[in-house]
This record gives structure tokens, C-alpha cells and sequence, in this order.
């Protein structure tokens, strides 16, 4: 099966995240999207994120109708920072007979050199790269299996989201309604800095 891993702390995952993984499996030859929940990002804090089991409950319970797309916590279990050239090569040990793909925004792909042995990532993977504005579709790496999407794309972040409910503002319409009421009910994110 070919498959995309879509990266992110999706914290918490919101509609533009869905969107775009939608997207892809509807206009690429990937068969499956995981999107894989990552406990610590290395080029990012980790302080306000919410709990790496909660972040993958939310976008499990997003998805839950989407057979093309799941969630996975691949990244729970291997070393911490996580590192996607070694979930790569794990992920290969573990489903032989799947091909993985990498998933990512052009503002990543731009600082893909910053990435642990990015060379070989470009080397060994495809590359479906989603263009976010400011972040123009150029790939300076010869030979490389790179392909630039235009996904519709929504102008909303986790970030965003966060500062929303720590505002006490509705997040209705920004995230799936499972998601809305999970972090309500919950009181995720309220009182984060």
C-alpha cells in the first residue's frame, strides 16, 4: 500500500489539517494518509503542548469516518525528539510491504536541510509538498521525487485555536464538532501560556 505520513504535534488538529490530508488522498496515488502525532517536534518548544495521548485521541476521534485516513502514535514509542528519517526506517522494518511517503507544507520543505540526514530522506522518498503562502514551490535538490500540490488551504493554526479558547471565543467551525466538545468538555487548553 502506498501511504503518506502527514507530521505534526496537531495540537490540537483542526479542519486545515484535515483538508489537507483529504486532498491528498483524493488527488496523489496515495492510497493512505496517517497522520502521525508526534510527541516532541525537535525544532519546535514542547511547553504548551497537551499531552501526546490526547492529541491522538482528537485526531482519532476526527477522522473516525475517513477510511483513508488514520492516526498513528508510531512516534510514542521511539526515541524522544522524534526524528523522521528514523520513523522512516522503523516504520519500514515494521510494514515491509508498504511504500512511505512524506507529507509536508512548503515552509517545512524550506527548511529541509535543517532535518536529520535530509539527504537521504529526498534520496529514499517521495515528497508531496502542500504550497502555504510565502513559501513559493521551488525544489533546489536535483533528483528528487518532489511534488508540489495546490491543496485549498485555510488560514487557521493550532496556535491560533490555543489563543482562542485561552480568550474564552468559540473554536466552533475551526475544528470537527468531536474535537470542539472534546477540548470543552475536557478544558484543554484553557489556562496554557
Amino acid at each position: 500500500m502506498r501511504i503518506g505520513l502527514y507530521f505534526g504535534s496537531f495540537n490540537p488538529v483542526h479542519n486545515g489539517h484535515l483538508i489537507i490530508a483529504n486532498f491528498i488522498t483524493q488527488h496523489t496515488d496515495l492510497e493512505q494518509v496517517w497522520l502521525v502525532i508526534s510527541p516532541q517536534n525537535p525544532l519546535k518548544k514542547q511547553g504548551n503542548l497537551l499531552n501526546e495521548y490526547h492529541r491522538l485521541y482528537l485526531v482519532q476521534s476526527s477522522i473516525d469516518e475517513e477510511p483513508a485516513l488514520k492516526a498513528s502514535d508510531i512516534e510514542f514509542r521511539l526515541p524522544k525528539p522524534s526524528f523522521t528519517i528514523d520513523t522512516l526506517t522503523y516504520l519500514e522494518e515494521k510494514f515491509p510491504f508498504h511504500e512511505f511517503s512524506v507529507i509536508m507544507g512548503s515552509d517545512s520543505f524550506q527548511n529541509l536541510t535543517e532535518w536529520k540526514n535530509f539527504r537521504q530522506l529526498l534520496d529514499k522518498y517521495a515528497i508531496y509538498v502542500y504550497v502555504r503562502p510565502g513559501y513559493p514551490a521551488e525544489n533546489p535538490h536535483e533528483k528528487s521525487r518532489v511534488s508540489f500540490l495546490n491543496a485549498p488551504l485555510l488560514e487557521i493554526s493550532s496556535t491560533y485555536i490555543r489563543k482562542t479558547i485561552r480568550e474564552g471565543k468559540s473554536i466552533r467551525y475551526l475544528v470537527p464538532d468531536k474535537v470542539k466538545n472534546e477540548i470543552e468538555q475536557n478544558g484543554y487548553y484553557k489556562n496554557q501560556g
